[in-house]
């Protein structure tokens, strides 16, 4: 039984790749560059890209399980080509912005909304595993302030989040893969614990055996710092999500545990896994 792995390059996809074969399971993956890509030695790589229809009909050829990314440039390409591939089962990596009560008007849950809207009116069946703050966005705020500086600039630290570590995020879609009893389930995920922002850079100053400093910046010029390394949709999400944090303690979540039967990776192990990363 194929399973077709969309972002196998991704932070969540590669470990999705990474439990699949684990599992014994025959996966192929799928990149705009497989000439170039890092994958596992002796993995099937194919050439893809959902913007591209013309290329999803050879890479969805006899697969019956996909795993896939929002993308809603060409979802109904995907969804046409995934249809007459004979593919059963779509578990799709989409957000917890769906579920905002202003995700009407929030661009990053119209996104994933539109992927979803587009799959549930298919005759796929489906999986949607809905993350909060991914663990990973660190890397994008405070990768270079630490490795180069010592020095993490923040307007809120102590605004609370509950990062998720993108291996859980893989594991429960390789459980919704391999697994009977998740389709029809859209799986709403957040990390096992709320953290202060102060408190998740003293875990990776732990990590990394270094002493970080923090300073406090106003949220304008936030804005600026966290614009040189993430799109404005992505600035405004993340200091919304801040903010919010200022005066209500995020959701957790034990979907993690309850689908997989194991616990979720704290935020503390995430830093040591990235350690070198911050280094």
């Amino acid at each position: 039984m194929v399973t077709v792995i969309f972002g196998a390059r991704g932070n969540v996809g590669r470990h999705v790749a990474a439990g699949l074969i684990s599992a014994g399971e025959q996966v192929r993956l799928t990149s705009r560059e497989p000439d170039t890509a890092d994958f596992p030695p002796g993995a099937e790589v194919v050439a893809a890209d959902l913007e591209q229809p013309d290329t999803l009909p050879a890479a969805l050829e006899g697969a019956e399980r996909v795993f896939l990314y929002a993308k809603p440039e060409g979802i109904d390409g995907f969804v046409a080509a995934a249809e007459s591939a004979g593919v059963q089962h779509v578990v799709l990596l989409s957000s917890g912005a769906v579920l905002l009560a202003n995700a009407a008007d929030n661009p990053i849950a119209q996104m994933h909304a539109a992927v979803e809207s587009a799959i549930e009116k298919s005759d796929l069946a489906w999986t949607f595993i809905r993350p909060g703050m991914f663990a990973t966005n660190a890397l994008w705020w405070w990768q270079r302030s630490i490795r180069d500086e010592g020095v993490v600039r923040v307007p809120y630290p102590d605004a609370r989040t509950a990062p998720i570590h993108e291996k859980d995020m893989a594991a429960l879609a390789v459980t919704a893969l391999t697994e009977p009893g998740h389709r029809g389930h859209a799986y709403p995920v957040w990390g096992c614990a709320a953290l202060t922002l102060r408190e998740q850079v003293q875990h990776i100053g732990a990590a990394i055996d270094r002493d970080i400093t923090f300073e406090v910046i106003p949220v304008e010029q936030a804005r600026v710092e966290l614009g040189k390394t993430m799109p404005a949709i992505g600035v405004e999400a993340v200091l919304a999500g801040w903010t919010a944090g200022l005066t209500a303690a995020p959701p957790v979540s034990t979907v993690i545990e309850e689908v997989t039967g194991r616990p979720a990776h704290t935020f503390a192990q995430w830093a040591k896994d990235h350690a070198s990363d911050f280094r």
